[in-house]
């Protein structure tokens, strides 16, 4: 046993305790697992397991933050858009038409808990710009003081005004829809409906051009590209709905409590309606989204489990190496506690920061994915995550601290585990056996 005592006894001669009695027995193991992880000439195929792991322990959970703050950035701004240009609770009539809904508003408004309600004329149509090209359209019919209150609409808009709305034969139409069609505001959009007069050869469509008197961004590409929004007055007129509306749309104060105003709303209707909320209209889109959030967990955890199960081999195979050095500590008076202890603290340390760095990294990416996101647009010449197939036109994120305490929770248990077993064999090790193989 030429060699010295491993290192951290100062060198001290196998038989001399003094080493381990100078420190305290905690900073004494302390010392032995920093040893271990710094990189040595004879000993740097350990050091770069150790260094794999950290790297994968820290991708894992920066990855699980920024896709988890992605995805709830996904579906807060969808949710955000969604309900604010369709209400939270949709009244239809039954027993007869919506003709007395200007009573049935009043007396909604004054209940509480409903913000406001707005009484709706809606139909599908063709339009066309003056080019000819045409689409498929939205048309909502809505008073100016309704829109004013859709602050999503009457908050964004980009070219023209809603002033005088009611008394201008004009319309309003998203940014997307004035680009496919190469409208402006002046020019006239062309809407055709299927449902027109009625005349001995049939059912002839309708046809008429009205203005653009505004422009709009509600920044959820399918409505800037699908939304005409017209004067109720002249919607009724366009789709047959004189003196009536075809619903009520109802905005409450917290859209989670659709269940609890229902009853509110029926009795202070008094008649036969059927009520639709924002969860029937759109169970199968954030059904989808949720589903995807919670696969997408489960996968990207398996990261987190891979790292984990380096820091096992980076372990076993530091034990092996450190088989002599093990003895030597144990034949020096090193209690198999210590030796334990020594190896856990080292797969610790490792787990440890590479959560802590995975957050850091986590956070910033978090903070700055629009912009990243623009950087690699520019960089790659195309656009990455497209309004067309995103819906959104930028890419948002939304951090939940609940989550990313549970990614660093589970980072830190997966790695606190992944040490348990390698730290338990060095624990077993017989000095015996493992001298009198060297």
């Amino acid at each position: 046993m030429s060699k010295a005592a491993v290192a951290g006894v100062n060198n001290k001669p196998t038989g001399d305790t003094k080493g381990l009695k100078t420190k305290p027995f905690a900073a004494f193991e302390r010392m032995i697992a920093w040893r271990y992880l710094r990189a040595r000439r004879r000993e740097t195929f350990i050091s770069v397991i150790a260094g794999f792991s950290f790297t994968g322990i820290m991708l894992g959970v920066a990855t699980l933050i920024i896709v988890m703050a992605v995805m709830n950035g996904f579906r807060s701004e969808l949710l955000t858009r969604i309900l604010g240009i369709n209400g939270h609770l949709i009244m239809q009539p039954m027993d007869r038409p919506l003709d007395d809904y200007a009573d049935l508003i009043k007396r909604l408004d004054d209940q509480k808990g409903i913000q406001f309600a707005i009484p709706v004329v809606e139909g599908q149509a063709l339009v066309q710009g003056a080019v000819g090209a045409g689409t498929g359209a939205l048309v909502r019919g809505l008073r100016e003081e309704d829109l004013d209150k859709l602050k999503l609409v009457s908050g964004n808009i980009r070219h023209g005004s809603l002033q005088d709305f009611d008394s201008k034969d004009g319309v309003a139409i998203g940014t997307r829809m004035a680009q496919n069609l190469g409208l402006a505001v002046g020019d006239n959009l062309r809407v055709i409906s299927p449902e027109g007069d009625v005349t001995p050869f049939g059912v002839n469509p309708r046809v008429k051009s009205y203005e653009i008197a505004a422009i709009f961004e509600i920044g959820m590409s399918e409505y800037d590209a699908s939304i005409v929004m017209m004067p109720l007055q002249e919607a009724q007129a366009f789709f047959n709905q004189d003196g009536q509306v075809q619903s009520i749309e109802i905005f409450i104060d917290d859209p989670d409590k659709v269940d609890e105003m229902r009853p509110v709303v029926e009795e202070t209707a008094g008649r036969q309606l059927f009520l639709t909320d924002w969860r029937q209209r759109n169970q199968t889109f954030f059904s989808a989204l949720e589903v995807e959030r919670n696969v997408m967990f489960m996968i990207l955890t398996l990261i987190v489990l891979v790292a984990a199960l380096n820091i096992i081999s980076g372990l076993i195979m530091l034990v092996k190496d450190k088989g002599r050095d093990i003895a030597i500590l144990r034949t020096m008076g090193a209690t198999r506690g210590a030796v334990m202890r020594i190896f856990l603290m080292t797969g610790a340390a490792i787990g440890f920061t590479g959560t802590i760095a995975g957050v850091i990294i986590g956070v910033i990416v978090t903070l700055n994915v629009e912009s990243i996101r623009q950087f690699f647009s520019w960089l790659s010449g195309t656009t990455l995550f497209s309004p067309e197939l995103y819906f959104l036109s930028q890419l948002p994120a939304k951090m939940n601290l609940g989550e990313t305490v549970s990614v660093v929770l589970m980072a830190l248990f997966l790695s606190f585990i992944a040490t348990i077993v390698p730290a338990w064999r060095a624990a077993k090790l017989d000095p015996v056996e493992a001298l009198r193989y060297e």
